[in-house]
């Protein structure tokens, strides 16, 4: 008995420190996107809706992004979608998930709460699976890839309902990046017909 109780102590620690090893990559990997000033990648999403590519520019909660279908501009509360093919922009206030569909970089404010986590290593990668620990989260499942040199994230591929979306993540750089970027300037765009959704 004595012995058994022990082995689930040392089960229970390994699990606590599997559990902590998975959530410190993470926090490595949000720290190289993160910086103040701000950070550019190049990114490619494949869904079961399609797939497409663009860049995306990040400064905290704010985020720019632009495919050959829409450009989408976050300024951490207000999102701005600009569809090229109508000349049609639609304003919102979205949710979480709604945000991590269109930000690959969203998982760094999600992680921190309501997940559980176990860490796998594949080649030079650390693979970082989360699962949500409550049916209300949107985004049931998530696999972040993460570069074990420099921590970088290469992939991040989220579950939302039954249906799968990768992003594909390279050529991230910090680059100073102004507020003003983040919001929807309709000078820019006169023709447009703007649709609030709020």
């Amino acid at each position: 008995m004595k012995r058994l109780s022990m082995m689930l102590v040392a089960a229970l620690l390994a699990v606590g420190g599997y559990a902590q090893s998975a959530k410190s990559v993470l926090d490595k990997a949000a720290a190289t996107i993160t910086a103040p000033q701000g950070v550019k990648a190049n990114f490619k999403m494949n869904a079961t809706s399609g797939s497409t590519s663009g860049t995306i520019a990040i400064k905290g909660k704010k985020f720019y992004a632009t495919t050959p279908q829409a450009t989408v501009w976050f300024d951490g509360k207000t999102q701005w979608t600009y569809m090229k093919n109508n000349d049609e922009v639609n304003v919102s206030n979205p949710t979480e998930a709604q945000l991590q569909a269109i930000n690959p970089y969203n998982f760094i404010n999600l992680y921190k709460r309501g997940y559980n986590y176990t860490i796998n290593t594949a080649g030079k990668d650390y693979v970082v699976h989360l699962l949500a620990n409550s049916g209300e989260r949107k985004i049931k499942e998530l696999f972040v890839t993460v570069d074990k040199k420099n921590y970088q994230p290469k992939q991040v591929k989220m579950l939302q309902g039954k249906k799968w979306t990768t992003f594909d993540i390279t050529n991230i750089k910090k680059e100073k990046l102004a507020d003003g970027q983040f919001r929807f300037n309709s000078k820019d765009f006169p023709k447009a017909e703007i649709i609030d959704l709020r």
